[in-house]
């Protein structure tokens, strides 16, 4: 800006292990958006390193990079991002025919893929003859059939009423007891509660990475 430069993200280093759920959480501007970027492999780093599933990704060719995420990476949008005029499975298959996987396995997958988020008898549904909530377990099961290393969620709430939300959080809770990595990037308190890990971001700067503490009446 002018004579001054603004670091989007300045000096922040830390691990995600394999069957971890974290929420990343901060104020507008601190750097979130960025991050999330830079973890779903849509940007690259100016400095420094970012290793997913032991691959440096500031290494990798523009090919290699789309290759990486489609691989590794899936993603649940706080605007769903379906196609309007796709049925659910359609949407749920569109990772697997970027890998080019033959169609019948395809559909076979993605088929899958909904009855593990609750949706087996919508898959003939387009996005608007579903609810939010089952649009965004729709999304979820697309950033899931490719059984990615990763599942980033970048505020999967946020256009839900309270009851979906907790839906829908719930539902991550599962598949975090299942085995996925998962990190979720939200401004919601509640949320962030949920994740047994919090990163706070503040200008840039990781401020705090902590366990969440443990709520009243939990078990270990």
């Amino acid at each position: 800006m002018g004579s001054q430069t603004i670091a989007a993200l300045d000096g922040v280093s830390f691990e995600v292990l394999a069957g971890e759920y974290v929420a990343i959480v901060g104020r507008s501007g601190s750097g979130k958006s960025t991050l999330m970027n830079l973890l779903g492999c849509m940007d690259q780093a100016t400095s420094g390193h970012y290793r997913l599933d032991g691959d440096d990704v500031h290494a990798l060719s523009d090919d290699a990079l789309s290759a990486a995420r489609n691989r590794h990476i899936g993603f649940v949008f706080q605007s769903f991002q379906l196609l309007a005029r796709s049925t659910a499975i359609r949407n749920v298959e569109l990772p697997l025919l970027y890998r080019g996987i033959a169609r019948r396995e395809r559909r076979r997958l993605a088929a899958q893929a909904l009855e593990r988020v609750g949706l087996a008898d919508r898959i003939k549904h387009r996005p608007h003859e579903l609810s939010g909530g089952q649009r965004q377990r729709v999304a979820i099961a697309r950033a899931l059939v490719s059984e990615p290393s990763l599942l980033l969620a970048d505020e999967p709430t946020g256009n839900l009423d309270s009851t979906t939300e907790a839906e829908i959080m719930t539902l991550l809770d599962e598949l975090h007891a299942a085995g996925n990595t998962i990190v979720v990037v939200t401004h919601e308190p509640s949320i962030a509660a949920r994740c047994p890990r919090v990163i706070r971001l503040a200008d840039g700067r990781i401020v705090d990475d902590a366990p969440t503490p443990r709520r009243v009446g939990s078990r270990s």
